[in-house]
Order: C-alpha cells, then structure tokens, then sequence
C-alpha cells in the first residue's frame, strides 16, 4: 500500500516530505521515486498525437487559459439574486419523472413561502430523448438548458438503451450535455446525517461526523482525450483511450477545489497516480502551484488513487475536501457516496466557468422500480438545495430546503432505500416524502423570514 498521509492520521509506510503547506509521501521503489519527483517544464507530445489533437479539435487539446493574478475567479455563483429565474428540468428516464414531480411540488412550496418565483421548463435527455427526438441530448434541450439560470437533472439511462451503439446511448447525451455547456467542475458532498448513520455498512465509529466533498474534473481525461478507438492490428482488436490534460484545465479545477475547501475546513487532498502516469506528475505540479500561490490558507496533501480508496473506507473523517481528474474522481465519489448507506441521498452540482449549471441526484434511473412509488427524491430535492446556493444565489432557501430533509428523517419517513429492519420508522413512497418535505418547508419554523 502507499502511505497514507493526514493531518490526524498515524502514516501506514513511507516518508512524509514536507514543503510549506504540502504534505507528500513516497514508498516507491528508486526508479518509482524518481519519476514521481521529477518536474515538468515542457509537455513533449509524439507528433502523430498532436496531429490528430490538432485536426480533431479535441477539447484534451491545449488550449491556452489565462489565469489572473492573485487568484483567478472561481465559477460558484452563476447570477445575482433576483426575483423569477428560468429553470430547465431533464426529468430524464426510469424513476426520474417521479422524482421531478416531487421535486417540483416542494420548489412551489418554497417559492410561495420565500416570495420568488421558478419559472420552470421541461426539456429531453437521455433515453427520453432518443425515443422521441433519436438523440441523447437534442440541439432544442441544448438551447434550452443555455438560456436558463439554471438547470435540474434527475437521471438518465436504463436497460431498455443499452445495446443501443454507443452515440444512441444515453449516457452519451450526458457526456454530449457536460461538454457543450462547459461544466468542467463537479461537486459531489457526501455527509453523514446522524439519522441514518445506521443505514451506513461502516461502523458507526468510522462514519459518524463524516463530511466528505469530492470536486472531480468533468470534462477531460481519458473519457474526453483522442486518440481512442477500437481497431484491427495483425488481425486482433485493439482497444485505446488517451489520458490527456493540459495545465489550463487543471488549473482551472485547481481553483475552485481551493475555493471550496477554503470555505470548508481548510484541507484539500489532491488524488492522483503520479508515481507511474506522467499526466498525473502535471497535475500534481499544478495544484501544487495553483494552491501554494492562491490559497495559502489551504492545507494541501496529495495521496496516490488506490490508497485513497483504501482510506476513505478505513478512516473517511480523514478527508474534508478532495480533487481529482475525471475518471478517478468517477470511482472515488461512487465510493464516498456509500459511506453514508445510500445514493439516494446524495445530490451532486456541475459547474463550468459562466452559464448554468447541471445540479443531479448521485443515484441512477433505477428502471427496475421506475412506476413504483418506491423511489426516493430528497437527492433530487437535495440538488435543489445546490442550485439554489451555487446558481441562483439563495443559501438561505437552500439551507431551509436541507434543513426540511432532515425534518422529515427526524420524523421517521423513510423510503425503501434507507428504511432499516426494526428501525421503528414509517416506510413511505416517493409521492408521500416529496408532499411530506413540502409541508414542512411551508411551515418550518426560522430565524428570520427567507
């Protein structure tokens, strides 16, 4: 295993190096070691790579970005406070058109009680889209997300699409929607909530107090890099990705972890598999940089991907704030959803540098209870909460929307998803907990009027 490295935490193996603020570890072997330390200057492509980059117009392509000095802004507020704001919602497929109805009916209450208005249009995504329009993410929701404040996605997918060729799948649409809109940043918390700590695999030791937020690179990597493809060499089937970033696109990401993290608990924890991915050495180079000179205030450690794995499950209350490239950042907040014992409650933001954003429960499209009255939308009414803070400018409506999800735990409503065997409390369907959130958004007690 590699070290592991907290602020907290007793070290596995390894020597810590220290530097500043930074907090590094190394348990490798010497020709490891030395390609984790060394430093890049130049990105030295081999000319065929950058021909293809430079034909195809990839987005892995370089690109310049110009940061400004001292710190460039960071994306999480997309319009100033208003009145009405024009809201796209992607019901999306399976269990998604449920969840956006009960979504909806605790949006209309807040918006009666706060005195501010949503004005609300439907548009296709997904499996939805491919029935209707045959594509994934039509030009007409595409326009439609990008003249909004904001965008609500439930979710996307199901059996029925997946032998489908891969542009008539969609997941395709999402990537298609993530790219076109420049959400570049995703933010994923997962937080522990005391009413269903028992609801967690993990000890109660483990997660009780966990709060977790993975800010994960969306539009690069090798999800996005060219070269890719499948091809025939001497007769047999090669298949390729290219795992590519260039220093804009992590240094954009790199501001806004810092941003984030500077407005949590003050750490950030940068994953990467620098020991042996030279893609991977650039990123730990430019956080590093990024963080050193702009947030100084912020505790930075980088930790390799597989031990990060480990960690999360062995000690999560290590972490507050974590960074980390596309496909990493796909597996690990998967995992750190599940410290708190369901999807279903976890809601997720994606952000770019202007425009909208795309605010999305974690969980799936669940075709298999789709129709039921068995889903659960407090993610949903969750990423609600995110928009209203990060798009729209309104944490105090989001702060009584997360408080009135809590209320409704409180008073013992849970779906199947989260209802523990002899747990005492009253197993509801999805209509019933969206109406139940409502209520109490209507009459919660606060403050100070909102």
């Amino acid at each position: 295993f590699y070290a592991c490295i907290s602020y907290s935490d007793a070290i596995i193996n390894g020597e810590i190096k220290k530097d500043k603020n930074i907090v590094t570890t190394t348990t490798e072997t010497q020709e490891q070691e030395t390609t984790t330390n060394k430093t890049i200057s130049t990105m030295k492509l081999p000319f065929a790579t950058v021909a293809v980059l430079a034909l195809t117009g990839s987005s892995a392509g370089f690109a310049p970005f110009a940061p400004s000095s001292p710190r460039a802004p960071t994306p999480l507020k997309a319009v100033s406070k208003k009145g009405s704001y024009q809201i796209t919602l992607l019901p999306g497929d399976g269990i998604g058109p449920e969840i956006m109805t009960a979504c909806k009916e605790v949006l209309g209450a807040l918006t009666k009680r706060c005195g501010f208005e949503l004005q609300m249009t439907d548009a296709l995504i997904g499996g939805a889209a491919i029935d209707e329009k045959g594509d994934p993410f039509p030009d007409e929701s595409l326009e439609q997300c990008m003249k909004s404040d904001s965008v609500l996605l439930s979710c996307i997918g199901g059996y029925k699409w997946d032998s489908n060729p891969r542009e008539l799948r969609p997941e395709t649409g999402l990537l298609k929607m993530r790219k076109s809109m420049g959400l570049f940043a995703n933010l994923r918390p997962a937080k522990v909530l005391p009413q269903l700590i028992d609801a967690s695999t993990l000890k109660r030791e483990v997660v009780e107090g966990v709060d977790v937020m993975v800010v994960r690179e969306l539009t690069g990597d090798v999800y996005f890099g060219t070269p890719k493809g499948i091809d025939i060499v001497d007769g047999k089937r090669v298949g390729y990705n290219n795992m590519i970033y260039s220093e804009g696109e992590i240094e954009r990401i790199a501001r806004v972890a810092g941003d984030v993290a500077s407005k949590r608990g003050g750490k950030l924890c940068s994953v990467d598999k620098a020991n042996v991915l030279d893609v991977s050495q650039l990123w730990r180079d430019v956080v590093t940089d990024i963080i050193t000179k702009e947030f100084p205030d912020v505790d930075l450690s980088h930790m390799y991907v597989d031990n990060a794995a480990m960690q999360l499950i062995r000690w999560p209350k290590q972490f507050d704030t974590i960074v980390t490239g596309n496909i990493f950042g796909d597996i690990l907040s998967d995992e750190a959803s599940m410290l708190v014992g369901s999807l279903g409650m976890l809601p997720s933001a994606s952000i770019g540098e202007s425009g909208p954003g795309v605010f999305e429960p974690c969980h799936g499209s669940a075709p298999d209870i789709a129709g039921q009255d068995k889903a659960n939308p407090l993610a949903l009414i969750l990423s609600a909460a995110m928009m209203l803070k990060y798009d729209l400018d309104r944490p105090e409506e989001a702060d009584l929307l997360e408080r009135a999800v809590e209320s409704v735990l409180d008073e013992g409503l849970r779906t199947a998803d989260i209802k523990q065997e002899g747990d005492g409390c009253k197993l509801v369907g999805c209509i019933e907990m969206g109406k139940a959130v409502a209520d109490i958004v209507s009459t919660i007690d606060v403050a100070v009027e909102v």
